[in-house]
């Protein structure tokens, strides 16, 4: 995974089927220093027309939760560069190695409001990711 040099974010907890952290969750991730935090990359697969993979990694974080949100935001903006409006996560399965926190996840994406407990609206999830400074595809 490329190098994207980004430093600083919040981390967003997991969505509300809204697609917005809640107050409290947006309270704890502005509370954080995360001015070391390093995004170092972000690759993904389509493994069907509505089901997609995401591999992103973080480094300078003590747990794989950034890289959680890193994957939902590169998940919102990949859903609405495919012109749909909702993601709905299926899977993410982390790891670490050499101190970069790597998440991979599996989103299905769709233009309409996806069965499932919790559906991201991709709009809100970006423009929340992009407040918080985590990047997106």
């Amino acid at each position: 995974m490329a190098g994207l040099g980004l430093a600083g974010a919040a981390t967003l907890a997991a969505c509300a089927p809204s697609g917005g952290a809640t107050t409290a969750e947006r309270r704890a991730a502005a509370s954080r220093n995360l001015s070391n935090v390093e995004f170092v990359g972000v690759s993904t697969r389509m493994m069907d027309r509505e089901l997609v993979n995401l591999r992103v990694g973080t480094r300078g974080t003590r747990d794989g939760t950034l890289a959680e949100a890193y994957a939902r935001c590169a998940a919102a903006q990949y859903a609405l560069i495919r012109g749909y409006d909702f993601a709905r996560h299926v899977r993410t399965n982390l790891s670490k190695d050499g101190g970069i926190w790597t998440a991979d996840a599996v989103y299905t994406i769709s233009p309409g409001y996806p069965a499932g407990a919790v559906a991201l609206n991709a709009g809100d999830v970006v423009a929340d990711c992009k407040r918080d400074g985590i990047p997106t595809v």
